[in-house]
């Protein structure tokens, strides 16, 4: 069996602080697309011109991308910088999106473009990234 070396605490935050950023922003990027879709679905059917969706559809869509996009966005980019055992990274990362998005969909439900408030969005990144500092106790072979 090859012994692995493990990363400093450091060099594994700086490797977090690199990635998160990267992952809340394609998580934004696909919720922010497939509510702008919503409201062109909710704009067509206004005037008679239903894109064979409903706008419901369409928000739960974005809703459950973005959801799915964050744990992969994470996962992938923390074992493309050589970490392992990202449990408690991955999931500490997609609660608190889900948390930030909860808390601010209305604000960027009705307007194009908008944003998810900067604050939250920074304290995505900050709690994500110091939940990287967690690992999993390694499993030990043998009796």
């Amino acid at each position: 069996m090859a012994s692995t070396s493990r990363t400093t605490p450091s060099a594994r935050l700086v490797k977090a602080l690199l990635v998160t950023p990267v992952a809340v922003a394609a998580s934004h990027v696909v919720l922010s697309d497939t509510l702008r879709m919503g409201l062109l679905a909710q704009g067509a059917s206004a005037l008679g011109a239903g894109p064979g969706h409903s706008a419901d559809q369409t928000f739960t869509t974005a809703l459950v991308n973005t959801l799915l996009t964050m744990p992969v966005a994470l996962w992938a980019g923390m074992r493309v910088t050589g970490e392992r055992r990202l449990g408690p990274f991955v999931l500490t990362g997609t609660a608190s999106w889900a948390v930030a998005v909860w808390t601010g969909l209305g604000r960027i439900d009705d307007v194009p473009g908008a944003v998810l408030p900067w604050s939250s969005l920074a304290l995505v990144v900050a709690v994500t990234a110091l939940s990287c500092l967690i690992r999993r106790p390694r499993r030990t072979g043998g009796t």
